[in-house]
């Protein structure tokens, strides 16, 4: 079986053995009333609650005091609506009025005694012994001078007499039915207070979960899933709690005895009317694939009629419309379980807890048909168990329905995520394609000694293309933190040359005699330390930039201050000061923010995607480490974090040759395995100024056939036609091949740099390559 079955079978059998265990109650078959009296006196009201149904005295159209003398008056079965009941071999009008009367013969010894005693239609008054006991509302001989009231009470009898005189005088003027249609029934007062406690507490325990469960799916809908079915199954809960307490033993009463009875009778209606308008819907909504649309709207619809005349007509109007509605509800409970079964056959989403709520349902409305017509008296307990079954059931749908579309949203937003990271290392290839011409190229005019005005042109292309490739790598880099894809590759670096670098290179590009440099570094750094050379310099690249880009005059200081110094660790302190525009206190968070600049209009001063600080505060927080602010506007920021590194041993730095050297590849054969015509021509330009030789594959399956001992290298693409750069790889390293191979590729998707190195691939340089760097890493496979 299924464990949410069994589990949800398992509850409902307990909450069914709970409640009838304290529904339970003794109710025998003592002599029922006849010609207007019973004898009791035989039994144990100890245990034992009699009702009191059979042959009444009858007095049609008279309001008889209990002292009058009686006048004409028949036997009539008791409790009878007055519509079933003939008065003079004639029938009798539902509207109109009447007495009843009893005689009860008791034991002399019994405990302490109570009537239940039903509400009636419309209003009555009850005496016992000649004394007025309980009433509901107050019977009249017509309407102006009946006042109708509806509810369940159980009335203590005081009187110690063996013998009691009951009279009941019943009025109605105000609704369809007229009479009586539930019994009366005399027993132990505690028996019967007790019993009516717990009807009560059913009653309103019930009625608050329904309004818990109501208002609980209301939020849901409001503030989180936008679903419909959540929405109307809601609403159906709100309304129908309603009638838990305000129909039936009418438990509201207890607590509002002063409520009118027209506002009453008006929700009881509404109530009904609507909560099946709004099942009607929810239905519609839940299962639309296998619901018929338009007749649930026809069915809707019409309860939404039946709710507008009960709200402005009278009771003894639209208390006509229950018999129709009941015919409608019929039919729309056998619609409710085939569009149930339907969907339980195309395996939807909770379609099992739908068909036995349909069950709870189906019991629950022939109970509550039975009781309103008087044909039979339901147990607490199984209208009780029906309800908890049918809202637990409904409730469950909703739960694994919201839980199935969050799912699917994970789902989407998961396929989204991947789909972006396609998507981006897709760009990436396209942009970065042309712009490794451009770069390369540019860097091959500078390198020819042009002219001054040509220099300046030229240095404004490599800027402006330098300037997008770094737009694309903030791009890039961001999506791959925000995947959480982001690794630290931990390699010996010395911190004076990144900084001297990067000092060096953002003051020729800023090409200012406006702005200072300043560089300081504590004498005590060591040579070399343990960290990710990359990131590091990314880190304080974005910074000196930022600090750039928003200072017009003054300096920018860049300082790496010693904290504290071990043997094997040292802390610093990495700070980029500037004297420029300063940020005010509220713009200082957001400025962190990804795209964010402090001045976000259009009409802002200052270009950039708004990634930089954004990216290096994420790398610095995925190593533990905070990126602390300290601005005044006008004044100037200083943007600093705290960071340990390990020390490592000092070397001597390997010098590799210059870039300026006139053959510095001289005597090295490269195989070059590129497919595009413009990257073959930078890299032939480069390679020939360097003093290499090459031989030139423009696809894998090439490269395998032009491969031989006396290549030292082989650069090779990643995305080439026929065979690409990675099975051309793995197949070299399967036949033996141990050529340093150095990846050249335009796009470095999540995970793909892992994947690279994992085939075989020595090294990666990523398009567009500054020319120093690929012949760095040429070198540093070569020298040797």
């Amino acid at each position: 079986m299924n464990p949410g079955l069994k589990f949800l079978l398992t509850f409902l059998l307990t909450i069914a053995v709970y409640a009838q265990c304290f529904s339970e109650q003794e109710v025998t078959h003592s002599p029922l009333p006849d010609k207007g009296s019973v004898d009791l006196r035989q039994t144990d009201f100890n245990h034992e609650v009699v009702t009191l149904n059979g042959k009444w005295k009858f007095f049609w159209n008279t309001l008889l005091p209990p002292e009058a003398p009686e006048p004409y008056f028949e036997y009539t079965s008791f409790p009878e609506l007055w519509h079933n009941l003939l008065w003079k071999q004639s029938e009798i009008s539902s509207q109109g009025y009447a007495t009843y009367k009893l005689t009860i013969l008791l034991p002399d010894k019994r405990p302490r005694l109570s009537l239940e005693v039903p509400e009636m239609y419309c209003a009555y008054t009850l005496f016992v012994n000649g004394e007025k006991t309980v009433s509901n509302g107050s019977p009249g001989i017509d309407k102006e001078t009946t006042k109708p009231y509806w509810s369940t009470q159980v009335v203590p009898l005081h009187s110690h007499e063996d013998t009691l005189h009951i009279t009941l005088q019943v009025a109605n003027f105000h609704h369809l039915k007229g009479g009586i249609s539930k019994e009366i029934r005399i027993g132990s007062h505690n028996i019967l207070q007790k019993q009516n406690q717990l009807d009560q507490a059913f009653d309103y325990f019930l009625t608050g979960c329904i309004i818990m469960g109501g208002f609980f799916f209301l939020g849901l809908y409001l503030f989180g899933s936008h679903d419909k079915s959540i929405l109307y199954f809601a609403l159906f809960c709100i309304f129908y709690s309603y009638r838990i307490v305000g129909a039936g033993k009418y438990s509201l009463q207890a607590i509002l005895p002063d409520i009118s009875w027209t506002i009453s009778i008006h929700l009881e209606y509404l109530s009904l009317f609507l909560a099946v308008a709004m099942f009607a819907l929810y239905t519609r909504y839940l299962y639309p694939e296998d619901a018929p649309q338009k007749i649930l709207l026809g069915m809707a619809g019409i309860c939404f009629a039946f709710a507008l005349i009960t709200a402005i007509s009278p009771p003894i109007l639209f208390t006509r419309l229950i018999d129709p509605f009941i015919f409608l509800v019929l039919i729309y409970i056998a619609f409710a379980v085939v569009i149930y079964w339907r969907a339980y056959r195309n395996k939807r989403t909770g379609a099992q807890y739908a068909l036995i709520s349909s069950a709870a349902i189906f019991i629950i409305i022939i109970c509550v048909i039975l009781e309103y017509y008087g044909i039979a008296t339901p147990f607490p307990f199984i209208l009780f168990t029906g309800y908890v079954t049918f809202f637990f059931c409904q409730s469950l749908i909703l739960t694994f329905r919201f839980a199935f579309t969050l799912k699917k949203a994970k789902e989407d937003a998961e396929l989204g995520l991947k789909t972006k990271g396609e998507f981006l290392s897709t760009m990436s290839h396209e942009i970065r394609t042309p712009l490794n011409s451009v770069i390369g190229m540019t860097h091959l005019m500078i390198r020819d000694n042009p002219r001054d005005d040509q220099k300046e042109q030229l240095d404004v292309l490599l800027f402006s293309a330098n300037n997008l490739l770094n737009i694309v790598n903030d791009v890039l880099d961001f999506s791959t933190i925000e995947a959480g894809k982001i690794r630290f590759l931990m390699e010996p670096i010395d911190l004076k040359i990144i900084t001297r670098n990067i000092i060096s290179g953002y003051q020729a590009a800023a090409n200012t005699d406006k702005i200072k440099f300043i560089l300081e570094l504590d004498e005590d750094l060591p040579q070399q330390v343990l960290g990710d050379k990359t990131r590091t310099a990314q880190i304080i690249g974005n910074l000196v930039h930022n600090a750039i880009k928003f200072t017009n005059e003054g300096h920018v200081k860049l300082s790496v201050q010693k904290l504290n110094r071990s043997a094997d660790e040292i802390t610093l302190k990495i700070a980029i000061e500037d004297t420029g525009i300063g940020i005010a206190p509220e713009k200082q968070k957001i400025i962190f923010d990804r795209f964010t600049q402090a001045d976000s209009s259009s009409s802002r001063g200052f270009s950039g995607t708004g990634l930089g600080l954004s990216i290096s505060k994420k790398i610095l927080e995925l190593q533990g480490i905070n990126l602390e602010l300290e601005s005044e506007p006008g004044k100037g920021s200083v943007f600093s974090f705290v960071q340990k590194f390990q020390i490592l041993e000092d070397k001597k730095t390997e010098v590799l040759p210059e870039p300026s050297l006139k053959s510095p590849l001289a005597g090295i054969k490269i195989l070059v395995v590129e497919d595009n015509a413009m990257n073959i021509l930078v890299l032939r330009n480069f390679l020939t100024r360097w003093g290499a030789s090459f031989d030139i594959a423009k696809n894998g399956q090439e490269a395998l056939n032009l491969l031989t001992s006396s290549h030292n290298i082989v650069l090779m693409d990643m995305h080439m036609p026929v065979m690409d750069g990675y099975e051309a790889t793995r197949t070299l390293r399967s036949r033996g091949e141990t050529v340093p191979i150095v990846a050249l590729t335009a796009s470095l998707a999540l995970n793909a740099e892992e994947h690279i190195i994992s085939i075989g691939i020595n090294d990666i340089v990523l398009k567009p390559f500054a020319p120093d760097r690929l012949l760095e890493v040429i070198l540093k496979y070569t020298r040797s």
